[in-house]
């Protein structure tokens, strides 16, 4: 079959390789649909390896080398392996990616997500940007007939933005500001708007990232950072700041700014990854009573299948994605356009094209 096998640096290959095989037990066997790439594969593409083991075995999986890309994909079940069952042939299916062992304490509580032996499938093991993927089922949930493709190719990075909105504690009437509405932030602003969020605040520096937000729910879009930033927050909030901000740009100087737009008693979620050490008024938190907490990954059983239904009806994923590109052209289409900023939405892959 033909995947994109990630060797290196800057160096991901279309290739032919083996088959996955048949499913072991609890394993389903996936015609590959729809693959989506995301920050985390550029990341790797650009300035890696860092996530995935080319050079030193993965204490998870004990895979060293290579690896086909790939955590963000839809499939069609081609085979179901022993003792696994709600899973027959012809099914369409998501994964979650996210494997865990379902043992250890963090797993017995729930938070499958920071499981010891934690890894994906894309990154630690062999994922979805291929003609064919084998998966654990747990980690699958079914598409509903009416959900389209492109739409349900969504549901792994929407997933992530569920979980986050699920660790804010978002509920109906409250208010909430998102710093960066890039590729996550912009399903945690969509994520919001249907938790019932309002108003919503959406804030970026780039007008075009903010457009796609307001579409997505956004009550009001600000554009800057800095002081100016937060008193537009206070001042879409009534003069007192939001309930909850999610910092979702990792960019220098984020989590001063979101300290700085949240109100006496509210809290701040950090999504965003800080490459260097970020400074946080921890006196200023601590006098206002202000929580902050932070979130990575889905919790799959939960998360993943609230995203299935936000996207069944296809309207998510018509003002989200950009294109959809055959695997022969995920360098120079998919990843490079992303890196250069020639993308104005998600890029999907069709590995059949």
């Amino acid at each position: 079959m033909q995947a994109a096998v990630y060797h290196g640096r800057r160096d991901v290959r279309i290739e032919s390789v083996e088959d996955p095989g048949p499913p072991r037990s609890g394993e389903l066997l996936l015609e590959v649909i729809r693959a989506g790439i995301c920050g985390t594969d550029v990341s790797e593409y650009l300035h890696g390896p860092q996530a995935i083991p080319v050079h030193r075995p993965d204490p998870a999986t004990g895979y060293q080398g290579p690896v086909i890309l790939g955590h963000e994909f839809l499939g069609r079940v081609v085979e179901v392996g022993p003792g696994v069952e709600g899973f027959r042939p012809g099914q369409r299916v998501v994964s979650g990616a996210g494997v865990w062992c379902g043992q250890c304490a963090w797993c017995r509580a729930g938070r499958t997500n920071l499981c010891e032996r934690y890894y994906t499938l894309g990154l630690q093991a062999d994922g979805g940007l291929a003609e064919y993927v084998r998966v654990p089922a747990k980690t699958c949930v079914h598409v509903p007939e009416e959900c389209p493709d492109d739409a349900a190719a969504l549901a792994q990075p929407l997933a992530v933005a569920v979980h986050a909105v699920n660790r804010a504690g978002v509920v109906p009437g409250q208010s909430v500001a998102v710093v960066g509405v890039g590729a996550i932030g912009s399903l945690i602003v969509a994520a919001a708007a249907r938790r019932g969020a309002r108003p919503l605040v959406a804030v970026d520096v780039k007008p075009e990232r903010l457009r796609a937000a307001a579409s997505l729910g956004a009550t009001h879009c600000v554009q800057g950072s800095g002081s100016q930033a937060a008193q537009a927050v206070h001042e879409a909030t009534g003069g007192y700041g939001a309930e909850v901000v999610i910092e979702s740009s990792g960019v220098p100087g984020s989590a001063d700014l979101a300290c700085a737009m949240v109100r006496r008693g509210g809290r701040i979620l950090q999504v965003g990854l800080h490459h260097e050490p970020e400074p946080v008024a921890l006196r200023d938190l601590v006098l206002r009573e202000v929580d902050l907490i932070t979130t990575v990954a889905h919790v799959c059983p939960v998360d993943l299948p609230e995203a299935v239904r936000l996207l069944a009806d296809g309207t998510l994923a018509q003002l989200v994605v950009d294109r959809v590109i055959g695997l022969q052209r995920l360098v120079p289409d998919g990843l490079m356009a992303l890196a250069e900023g020639r993308a104005q939405g998600k890029i999907l892959v069709d590995p059949r094209a």
